[in-house]
């Protein structure tokens, strides 16, 4: 009997669970990435490992859903999506407070949505400090 096939994505979704969100790594040429792909997105390399980032970042861009992709989502609309920039150099699209705005430092929170955990980011209130 074989063993069940892991999607590409099982290491990123495994490390919300657990609270944490994964990126690949290139030992090759250092690039990050979090979408998981097989090989590296800059050099090409196989060579990838995942790594758990710090959950800091900056907020690279941001929109507000108004109209909901599916009725899992309707009873949010509106709500706010944020594209950040890990301290890592990764990119992670999340959901994120009404008030998020480009350049805004932010940290990684977790909730639960019926039966996935999904990241939703908060002003880093370390900043500062």
């Amino acid at each position: 009997m074989s063993a069940a096939v892991k999607p590409l994505s099982a290491p990123y979704v495994e490390g919300l669970d657990r609270g944490e969100v994964r990126y690949q790594a290139c030992l090759e040429c250092g690039a990050a990435q979090t979408l998981p792909r097989y090989a590296c997105r800059r050099c090409g390399s196989v060579r990838l490992e995942w790594r758990a980032s710090k959950g800091r970042g900056t907020v690279y861009a941001v929109t507000v859903v108004t109209r909901a992709p599916s009725d899992d989502f309707r009873a949010h609309a509106p709500y706010t999506l944020v594209l950040v920039e890990l301290e890592e150099k990764a990119r992670v699209m999340a959901h994120a407070q009404a008030a998020a705005a480009i350049g805004d430092r932010v940290v990684a929170t977790f909730f639960k949505h019926g039966e996935r955990t999904l990241v939703r980011f908060r002003p880093d209130s370390s900043e500062g400090s």
